[in-house]
């Protein structure tokens, strides 16, 4: 599995938390993210990462601003992109199993270090159950299709 992981100023501390869990399970992935705490907006980092991801370059992607909102509703503008703004345990692991989700989003602002590292593990961990879902999953594309 390769990831990109990408965020703004306001996703810095938390982005660099999931690097590290990364770095310790051993996933390889590149940071693509904001390097500072001074204010940029989230499209600037959202968009490209989403295309990047969307092209095929990366598996998944995970997304961090302040609340996870502007990066998850960015994300989704992209052809190919189920991204799902997650802040717990239960819906990081549901949105892989049922959704497929191929971007996790995270609010720095939301959720603590810890709790967020929990999720980026579960949801990184975690596979697509398919079946029933796979055919909910093929109607969304058919809709980007139109």
């Amino acid at each position: 599995m390769k990831v990109l992981i990408t965020g703004d100023h306001a996703g810095l501390t938390l982005r660099n938390e999931v690097a590290d869990l990364m770095d310790e399970m051993g996933i390889e992935y590149e940071d693509a993210g904001a390097s500072c705490a001074t204010s940029v907006d989230y499209p600037d980092y959202a968009l490209p990462a989403a295309e990047r991801i969307a092209n095929g370059e990366f598996d998944r992607g995970i997304f961090i601003c302040g609340t996870g909102i502007g990066m998850s509703i960015a994300a989704n503008k992209v052809k190919g992109i189920r991204c799902a703004l997650v802040h717990d345990v239960f819906s990081a692991r549901a949105t892989r199993e049922h959704n497929n989700s191929n971007v996790l989003a995270m609010g720095e602002r939301v959720i603590g270090p810890s709790l967020g590292r929990e999720i980026a593990k579960v949801w990184l961990e975690t596979e697509f159950q398919g079946d029933r879902h796979a055919k909910r999953i093929e109607k969304i594309h058919s809709y980007e299709d139109k």
